[in-house]
């Protein structure tokens, strides 16, 4: 009897396991995931108590104490060891230190490209205990110089090839009274600087740490800038915390001492510096530097600097699918792709073309406090939910009014959080564990961003802006963002559903004529209401020796649109305009709308059980007018 009772149990013990995984089919890879969790979360525990502050230069002049012959940067037809890259950086801090006059706590603004330069100067300032400001070096003349004013910065550092830039703004840096070096060896252009020439006279001995004395997690390491609803950047405040966190997202994909990460998105970017540059240097791995992303040269570079882990964001992925098929595409050593922004159909795309790599898809604002990991794998999620992430770190998808672009309250006042399976606003819950810094010198978009009495009375969340949907095993989709969504008219009335332009620009791409496919909102007056709805609107580029194929653009989204999410109005171009991170365009094809006279562009309307026809001007007046209903 008790032989049976032990058999019983044992083969209870056995079946435990087959259970778990009916019941959840994850369950390893979230348990490995949780491990990871706990570990980083440790890890953090640790860097608050040391003495004197542990950051990430500190963890970087570890690994040149404990690798120093380890290559640390490939960057063209050149190399660096983490003991040059000390070495370098040594000489740029005294240069700076000698001839700008730097103190502890000073800000200094970058404009810089992707160069070994960028990577010196930035640990320059982490070891004078100065905030770096990265600046876009796309930026020119009104952005730059609010870029360069709105963090207080005291110096301006101009890349070799951007002195132009520098002279748009040097009149208003003079006035005040700011400091601009170039990196060359000489400058006849009154008011900038040369530094080249100072940084190769200085010693490349090692710096006190007693200048970054007052240093502490919390301090401001960097700020990155992020578009604002004004066209205007803002700086998001970065400190030290964040960069650790940002840091160990390379942990949680699988990166590992012995990989070579290929970074070519900008590094003024938070992707690039955070993600990539600094997750490289928590690791100890090397790290293949690229001027900018070249879609015919990337798997000739990986081949070459035998990279083993590459990044992504935006369209990247769709722009390698996109280039001629070779016998070598899948000669190459890549096990690892890290990033955020690919679409499924490109997922499944990529993979079948070359080959086995591990997309580990992310997603993260540089300003915000919540971020999610899809560590399974899963095609087209950008997360998936864990009960410990969301323990530690308390979000919730809330319901979302977007034709009153507010949350939906309840008759208390509360938030309402939508049940698994519906779309709602992300929110993250802002404490000391999870805090929300904001932007530099600029309240009023700092607060914005906030929500308070979201379930109860005195709490306050991080609107994230992003609408995301988690379907029923718990996996996390991005849907659209706040205000790229419209809301259809019905009858009279702005009202009715809601509509992902993420969802419509993927089925869009399904016609056979569409290379490219970007959907957003635009206004359209509601004369019988007083005020201006939303109506789709899409903006394409063609296939190489294609024309735009009304009939089968009309057949195709009256057969697989629902009537709402059929966009009305269609706008033809040679090439879709993205942001220096590949992310697309939405706000300025937005405020340009439909008015033919407004662009050269060839612009479609979708007449009523007719089909996509030429947009006229009489046919503006008449919607404008409202003699035309929509």
């Amino acid at each position: 009897m008790i032989a049976y009772g032990l058999y019983t149990a044992l083969a209870g013990l056995l079946l435990l396991p087959i259970f778990w995984y009916l019941r959840n089919p994850y369950f390893f890879q979230d348990f490995c995931y949780s491990l990871t969790a706990i570990k980083i979360a440790n890890k953090v525990k640790k860097f608050k108590r040391r003495k004197p502050f542990y950051s990430i230069l500190e963890c970087f002049l570890d690994k040149v104490a404990q690798q120093p012959q380890k290559t640390f940067l490939l960057f063209e037809e050149r190399s660096y060891s983490y003991r040059q890259a000390d070495k370098e950086s040594n000489r740029v801090a005294r240069a700076l230190s000698q001839h700008a006059g730097l103190q502890e706590g000073d800000t200094v603004a970058l404009l810089l490209g992707n160069e070994p330069q960028f990577v010196w100067m930035w640990l320059a300032l982490a070891k004078l205990g100065c905030t770096a400001s990265l600046l876009n070096f796309n930026i020119r003349s009104k952005s730059l110089l609010h870029c360069f004013s709105c963090c207080d910065a005291k110096v301006l550092v101009v890349g070799a090839d951007l002195l132009a830039a520098a002279e748009e703004v040097l009149p208003s840096l003079k006035q005040q009274a700011s400091r601009v070096f170039i990196l060359r060896e000489r400058c006849d252009v009154e008011g900038i600087e040369s530094l080249s020439d100072k940084i190769q006279q200085e010693s490349d001995e090692p710096l006190s740490p007693h200048r970054r004395a007052n240093v502490t997690l919390k301090s401001p390491a960097l700020y990155i800038y992020t578009s604002g609803t004004t066209g205007l950047p803002k700086a998001a405040v970065i400190n030290h915390e964040r960069i650790w966190m940002a840091s160990f997202l390379q942990s949680i994909a699988g990166v590992r001492a012995d990989d070579v990460i290929y970074l070519y998105l900008p590094l003024y970017h938070s992707s690039g510096f955070l993600m990539g540059l600094c997750g490289a240097i928590e690791k100890g791995a090397t790290v293949a530097l690229r001027r900018k992303f070249s879609a015919s040269q990337f798997w000739n570079d990986c081949r070459k600097y035998n990279v083993t882990v590459i990044q992504y964001i935006g369209e990247i992925m769709r722009y390698l699918c996109n280039t001629p098929k070779t016998d070598r595409d899948r000669d190459h050593n890549v096990r690892l792709a890290l990033g955020n922004g690919i679409r499924s159909d490109t997922w499944a795309d990529f993979l079948e073309r070359f080959g086995d790599i591990r997309i580990c898809e992310c997603y993260g604002a540089t300003e915000g406090n919540i971020g999610f990991v899809n560590y399974i794998g899963k095609i087209g999620a950008i997360g998936k939910e864990n009960f410990l992430h969301k323990m530690g770190c308390p979000y919730a998808l809330i319901r979302y009014d977007t034709e009153k672009e507010e949350p939906v309250r309840d008759s208390k006042g509360f938030c309402v959080e939508v049940p698994r399976g519906e779309t709602g606003l992300l929110v993250a819950k802002i404490n000391d564990r999870m805090p929300f810094t904001g932007y530099a010198n600029n309240k009023q978009q700092t607060e914005k961003k906030k929500l308070y009495d979201v379930f109860v009375k005195g709490d306050k969340y991080f609107n994230s802006g992003d609408l995301l949907k988690v379907d029923h095993e718990g996996f996390i989709y991005f849907q659209d963002r706040i205000g790229d969504t419209f809301r259809e008219k019905k009858k009279t009335r702005w009202k009715g559903e809601n509509v992902a332009t993420t969802e419509v620009a993927d089925n869009l791409l399904m016609v056979d004529c569409f290379e490219e496919a970007n959907v957003y909102g635009v206004k359209v007056p509601d004369l019988t209401q007083g005020h201006e709805g939303r109506i789709g609107m899409a903006a394409v580029k063609l296939k190489e020796n294609m024309d735009f194929d009304a009939e089968a653009t009309y057949q195709h989204v009256k057969t697989s649109l629902p009537s709402y999410a059929r966009p009305r109005f269609i706008r033809v171009q040679e090439a879709l305009v993205v942001t220096g991170t590949f992310k697309q365009m939405k706000m300025t094809l937005a405020e340009e709308g439909f008015n033919p006279s407004a662009t050269k562009d060839k612009l479609f309307f979708l007449e009523d059980n007719k089909g996509y026809v030429p947009m006229t001007q009489e046919i503006f007046n008449s919607i404008a007018e409202g003699r035309l209903r929509l």
